[in-house]
């Protein structure tokens, strides 16, 4: 070892894998960093005075007498204002052509906020997406999952909540992005103009796969910046949280950890509530909500990411493409926001709660009218009519490419119940309906 004026470089590896290093080395710290040979490390395991890193680009050319000089800090991003509308790597290190930010140095990856310093949510955070307004209403502070098959648009879905969503701050985490769809977000926010509450951090999969470890970190690090000192409402979308699964998964097996269900390592629910729990409501007012693409591999919901995520989370929202529209709608029957009762009502206009129960009870009716049709029986008028309300249902509100505020999808939910039922049909209290309500009594069985 040789010892320069502030570190210690480090000229034995005893170990190379694909992906890590490993040398004895003391008062090394969990999650530093380090540099290996000019590449960028970080701590993944420390035993006694035996430490290994992983190296983000892979250890390829790496002799066992390269210098490796450990950093004394955990990752870090530097944090202002002037955040907003830029895009960075997973290093936080510009990819957008603009200088480096200038601000303060803030570790990343730091611990969930303790329980005593939360606020119950209880402010809407409205995504502009009518299938998740009317019948999934977010509440900021949640964590939810959009579960989608990775043949459907959920990266369209990102982009529109992102351009929709009534935040102060709008924060992509990209993972294994293609570069197509890296410049779709890019032209998209540009063209919107939407540049100066949108921030992103981005991996492509021209990028090593294990730098998806750090852009979430690097995404909740600068939500945690304008929500606790700036007092924002905070808004985190992260796409593909499959992906990043995948990059715990390798680092594991380079590792030789042994793999736990689905060959996922044992740690991957501690991983991803690590993430999720940095979802919150601040009392003085700022918070963190996260939204978080989780693909299934072959709609499989119980695999261990989607099945982990799912007990981490506060509710789901499932995409699938409904047959009679041709188009990917938010499911009523599978989506489910488990907070949404603290603002239907009171953030919402007061026939919230009671519009959205007809709207399903009536859904669910069409469904059941279908499978009627579909084993050859007889269908009455009414079943006729919950097909055809449906059918407008999933075209009007549910499909993902509907943006319509809360009022307005309130109204498009009226005149679709008038146009396909009678008042009575409907089972909406009558001091609602009097307000509401502006077709004919009966439309008759």
């Amino acid at each position: 070892m040789q010892s320069s004026a502030f570190q210690m470089i480090h000229t034995k590896i005893e170990k190379i894998t694909k992906a890590t290093v490993s040398l004895e080395a003391s008062g090394i710290g969990n999650e530093e960093m380090a540099w290996v040979d000019n590449r960028l490390a970080q701590v993944v395991k420390i035993n006694k005075n035996q430490v290994t890193l992983q190296v983000y680009v892979g250890t390829e050319g790496i002799s066992t007498n390269a210098e490796v000089v450990f950093l004394g800090r955990p990752p870090v991003l530097k944090v202002s204002e002037h955040l907003a509308g830029r895009f960075f790597d997973a290093y936080g290190q510009p990819i957008d052509g603009n200088p480096e930010v200038e601000g303060e140095e803030r570790e990343i990856g730091g611990p969930s906020v303790n329980p005593v310093c939360r606020e119950q949510p209880s402010e809407l955070i409205a995504t502009g997406i009518a299938g998740i307004d009317l019948n999934n209403t977010i509440v900021t502070g949640q964590k939810i999952p959009f579960f989608a098959d990775p043949d459907q648009p959920y990266n369209e879905v990102v982009a529109n909540v992102a351009l929709k969503a009534q935040a102060d701050k709008i924060i992509l985490g990209g993972m294994g992005l293609s570069n197509d769809d890296y410049l779709y977000f890019k032209a998209l926010f540009e063209n919107a103009g939407a540049l100066d509450k949108i921030i992103s951090f981005i991996n492509t999969t021209e990028n090593p796969p294990v730098e998806r470890l750090l852009v979430p970190d690097m995404a909740l690090s600068a939500a945690e910046y304008f929500a606790v000192d700036k007092n924002e409402k905070v808004l985190v979308l992260l796409t593909d949280m499959t992906l990043y699964a995948d990059a715990l998964a390798i680092v594991s097996n380079k590792m030789d950890q042994i793999p736990s269900k689905d060959s996922m390592p044992g740690s991957l629910y501690s991983d991803l509530a690590k993430l999720y729990e940095k979802a919150v409501q601040f009392p003085k007012g700022g918070s963190i909500t996260i939204i978080a693409v989780t693909t299934l591999s072959g709609g499989d919901i119980t695999h261990a990411i989607p099945d982990n995520t799912g007990y981490i989370t506060e509710g789901q929202l499932f995409l699938r493409t409904d047959t009679d529209i041709g188009k990917v709608i938010v499911d009523p029957f599978r989506s489910l926001s488990r907070l949404k009762q603290l603002v239907i009502g009171t953030k919402t206009r007061e026939d919230h709660g009671q519009v959205m129960n007809a709207a399903i009870r009536l859904y669910a009716d069409a469904a059941e009218a279908k499978t009627k049709r579909d084993n050859g029986f007889d269908l009455s008028k009414y079943d006729k009519r919950c097909i055809d309300f449906a059918r407008d249902y999933s075209r009007h509100l549910l499909a993902i490419d509907v943006n319509l505020d809360t009022k307005a999808m309130l109204e498009v939910s009226w005149r679709l119940f008038e146009k396909h039922f009678s008042l009575d049909e409907l089972g909406i209290k009558k001091a609602i309906s009097d307000k509401y309500w502006r077709g004919p009594g009966n439309n008759g069985n």
